[in-house]
């Protein structure tokens, strides 16, 4: 006697018995009804039928072969009702908790795998029941009980005879009547006008779709042979698209798919009493399967963390399908690179539940190294998460690795990283410090994983696992503690704004650090050569004056030759040597003549080493010779942005060598480079803030402010050339420079330098006392907010005299500075959201007050007015923004 293979339809199932039953509900009014249905069919197994084999098949989330056959596939299906949806991944999960075997595969829907499954089963000699009433599926039925179809609702076996009866062609006929027919539910379009009585006649005298066209002559009415005339290429596509795969999954291991010995549901016996289903487990042998039965034991929580490999396609789209739709779900990329413009993509980890983590492994590479997920169907599982609430720490750099190795774009929900700077600026950021503290665990170093001079796709699979997963992991559970600890101290305003702007602003420096900014390698060249020589040049006359050749660069050797040989007075001698940095060589300009040349060795020594050679070096590495940044998000406790790799935010203004460097970043062919720099923007925060009359006047009015500021010191007639003194005591007193400061500053004595700061707090009044109630704020309260309302912590309690000083000048320095980069962040979010798909205009470098953009040059007049109104109008102040604007052929032209 033949056994029996039962190959379950389980959307198709799910969604018909979703509308069969009335809409349940547990007591806390979460839908029911779909469970119920899909329990009760598991009940009846052995009442309704009797087999020795069954399999679930699944639906892939995501795009199949069809819709590459036909962009309108399934186009037009209406919205699933919100109730079904929140039951469907929930049912999925029970199939595999219970014991039972899914199948699914990327790129097919579960037709596809019921037909294969069928096949397969069909050949190795199983008779094969068909769970589903699915037309689509008639297609699959062979007579003599070979394969059928079971209706689970009406109970009754549809076969060749049942087919015929309904629809009047055979089962092997099908695929050619539905390409006639066309199916409106899922958007095949058929032959259009062709209804299923005259495609029921065609058939029944044609027998298949190419044997009508081959006899389109010999069709009597006129009317049927002009429409499948008309839509002959939509005919045959939706023959296509209507025929079910046979060879996307065969059957392994046939043990796998044996029916369960104990009674599965059993297993769930503690879920179905959370959706108070509990009934449900009365009626579990009751003229049901012939199971084990056992009585349901209270189970203790099972708190192991488990971490997950996902190597088999069909497993990982099981997974997949099973998160809920509003699941938040934490995810993480494994790469070859931290540069993420030459990382290739090594595998992902994602988390969604409590305690379990998976780890997907794409292009693991070593000896012995197993099969991995394709890079096909690894991307279509990342599309699928994608629709998801995603969580990650340090969003921007698995946002740049998922589009440049799937072209991709993710879409952020959370990022732990900004959240944890928000909640203490001052603190690390990194995932192993924020898990530390939270939760007094060590997370697995990636010194411990990847060997000196590998790779992540070095590493053995299953300790990749156990490492990456566990970054996921705790990311979903540093994300939730979060949540926590904002609620806690009452900064639902500053969550608001990291989902308001923080993790937008994101975008906008993927965006930049993608455009990177191009360099003349040329010049740069040119530099290298000309700096080399000066460099030889000094050196030799470094040992000329000296009487000794040593290594300029060795600071010991440097020592030596300054405090012994040379004989210079220094300060006592320390363990490490002599000081000779640059404050102790300022000192001793007027002792010897060799310190100024010295001075210009190392001024030149770094203008090779820290900005030539490597900006060369990048510059060279791409055939565009653009270089590309890593910008700092969470980089300073202010706010302001800081770069990396190369740090762009600090190449020399000064004269001479230093604008060179400059004038090595130049725009592309065809586009000019556009600086726009937000005026005296500090100073006008401190007229917002503090409300001063003069300020406030002078701002409004459109003055020089330093000129009015030099007025109001040293008097009209002096006005003039005091101005320069002005400046810096209008931007020293929001760094909290004191008297001394500003005298060696200016070059003037102490004395001098606080009269002019008296002068100064007697002529703006206001000022003196709002500053210092910045101070008193921050001593008192233990932070400091910014214009957006971003703070910064200050632990006054555990600190000395000086550092408390030192807390008053931050205070003061943060709440301008801050509020500052708050403003061009909100100018850069605006200018993203309208420019991002605009080629005309490239945001290329942020540098603290200024934007630098690379404009093509026939809208640089068009694009720069609208710039300009953007960063002016970003946000309302008391007193007027105002940017000034320059256009140029490389950077040192928009100074």
């Amino acid at each position: 006697m033949k056994k029996t293979i039962t190959v379950i339809d389980t959307f198709g199932f799910l969604f018909r018995s979703y509308f069969a039953l009335p809409p349940l509900r547990s007591k806390d009014g979460f839908p029911t009804g779909l469970l119920t249905g899909f329990i009760n069919f598991i009940a009846n197994i052995g009442k309704d039928f009797q087999t020795d084999y069954i399999v679930f098949a699944l639906d892939a989330k995501g795009d199949t072969f069809r819709n590459e056959l036909y962009d309108g596939y399934k186009g037009q299906r209406p919205d699933v009702p919100e109730d079904l949806l929140k039951q469907l991944p929930i049912a999925i999960s029970w199939i595999e908790q219970m014991g039972f075997k899914t199948a699914i595969r990327t790129g097919f829907e579960a037709d596809d795998i019921v037909a294969s499954i069928a096949h397969d089963a069909k050949l190795k000699g199983l008779e094969v029941r068909i769970v589903s009433h699915d037309k689509d599926l008639y297609q699959l039925i062979e007579d003599e009980n070979d394969i059928y179809l079971f209706d689970p609702t009406k109970k009754v076996i549809i076969n060749e005879a049942k087919c015929l009866e309904k629809y009047g062609v055979k089962a092997s006929q099908f695929t050619d009547y539905q390409s006639l027919l066309g199916d409106s539910a899922d958007n095949i379009p058929g032959v259009k006008g062709i209804g299923a009585k005259t495609a029921e006649a065609l058939i029944q005298q044609f027998g298949t779709l190419e044997n009508i066209y081959a006899n389109l002559e010999n069709i009597e009415k006129k009317r049927w042979k002009t429409l499948l005339e008309d839509s002959r290429e939509m005919a045959f596509i939706s023959k296509k698209l209507v025929t079910l795969s046979k060879d996307c999954h065969l059957i392994d291991d046939l043990n796998t798919f044996l029916l369960p010995v104990e009674n599965p549901i059993l297993k769930i016996s503690d879920i179905l009493h959370q959706y108070d289903m509990a009934k449900v487990l009365d009626r579990v042998n009751k003229n049901g399967m012939s199971f084990k039965t056992e009585i349901p034991v209270e189970k203790e929580k099972n708190e192991e963390i488990k971490y997950v490999l996902l190597n088999d396609e069909s497993k990982l789209s099981f997974v997949i399908n099973t998160i809920p739709r509003d699941a938040i779900v934490a995810f993480d990329t494994e790469t070859t690179d931290i540069d993420t413009q030459k990382a290739q993509i090594v595998g992902f980890s994602f988390a969604y539940e409590e305690n379990i983590a998976y780890y997907v492994p794409i292009s693991h590479f070593y000896l012995g190294a197993p099969v991995q997920i394709s890079k096909d169907a690894a991307r279509q599982a990342i599309i699928q998460l994608n629709r998801h609430k995603l969580v990650l720490q340090n969003f921007k750099y698995d946002y740049e690795i998922i589009k440049n190795n799937f072209d991709i774009e993710l879409k952020l929900y959370a990022d732990t990283m900004i959240l944890s700077w928000l909640l203490d600026t001052n603190e690390k950021v990194g995932l192993d410090y924020q898990v530390d503290k939270y939760f007094s665990h060590k997370m697995i170093a990636f010194k411990d994983v990847v060997k000196k001079g590998e790779n992540f796709s070095n590493v053995d699979i299953s300790s990749a696992c156990d490492y990456a997963a566990e970054d996921a992991l705790m990311t979903l559970k540093l994300f939730n503690k979060q949540l926590e600890v904002f609620k806690e101290k009452n900064e639902e305003e500053l969550l608001k704004l990291a989902f308001e702007m923080e993790f937008d602003f994101i975008y906008v420096l993927a965006n930049m650090e993608n455009n990177g900014i191009k360099v003349d390698v040329n010049l740069l060249k040119e530099l290298k050569e000309t700096n080399n020589k000066y460099i030889q040049e000094l050196t030799a006359q470094i040992y000329k004056i000296s009487g000794v050749e040593f290594n300029i660069n060795s600071p010991k050797q440097l020592g030596v030759v300054l405090f012994e040989t040379l004989g210079l007075a220094t300060s006592k001698k320390t363990k490490t040597g002599y000081s000779t940095d640059e404050a102790v060589l300022s000192g001793l300009i007027n002792d010897h003549e060799v310190i100024s040349w010295l001075l210009k060795y190392r001024e030149a020594y770094k203008l090779q080493s820290t900005y030539i050679e490597p900006l060369l070096e990048l510059g060279l590495k791409n055939s565009d010779n653009r270089i590309h940044t890593s910008f700092l998000h969470t980089g300073t406790a202010t706010g302001r942005l800081s770069s990396k790799n190369p740090n762009l935010q600090n190449i020399p203004v000064r004269a001479g060598s230093g604008s060179k460097i400059r004038e090595a970043f130049i725009p592309k062919e065809g586009y000019k480079l556009v600086g726009i720099d937000y005026s005296q923007i500090e100073l006008r925060l401190l007229a917002h803030y503090s409300g001063d009359v003069a300020l406030v006047e002078a701002f409004r009015n459109d003055l020089d402010i330093h000129y009015q500021t030099a007025v109001k010191i040293f008097g009209e007639e002096l006005a003039k050339e005091k101005r320069s003194i002005a400046k810096s005591i209008n931007f020293g007193l929001l760094y909290g420079m004191g008297s001394k400061k500003l005298g060696d500053t200016l070059g003037i004595p102490s004395k001098e330098a606080k009269f002019y700061i008296d002068s100064y707090f007697e002529a703006f009044k206001s000022v003196k006392d709002y500053l210092k109630s910045i101070e008193d704020f921050a001593h008192i309260n233990g932070y400091i907010k910014t214009l957006l309302n971003r703070k910064r912590l200050f632990d006054f309690d555990s600190a000395n005299a000086m550092i408390k000083a030192a807390y008053l000048r931050e205070a003061v320095n943060t709440l301008f500075q801050g509020s500052a980069a708050d403003l061009i962040k909100l100018s850069m979010i605006k200018i993203y959201e309208k420019y991002k798909n605009n080629n005309n205009m490239r945001m290329l470098l942020q540098i603290h007050d200024e934007l630098i953009f690379e404009v093509k040059e026939e809208f640089v007049e068009e694009i720069t007015s609208d710039l300009k109104e953007i960063m002016e109008n970003v946000y309302k102040l008391n007193i007027p923004l105002k940017v000034s604007v320059s256009i140029g052929n490389s950077w040192q032209e928009l100074k």
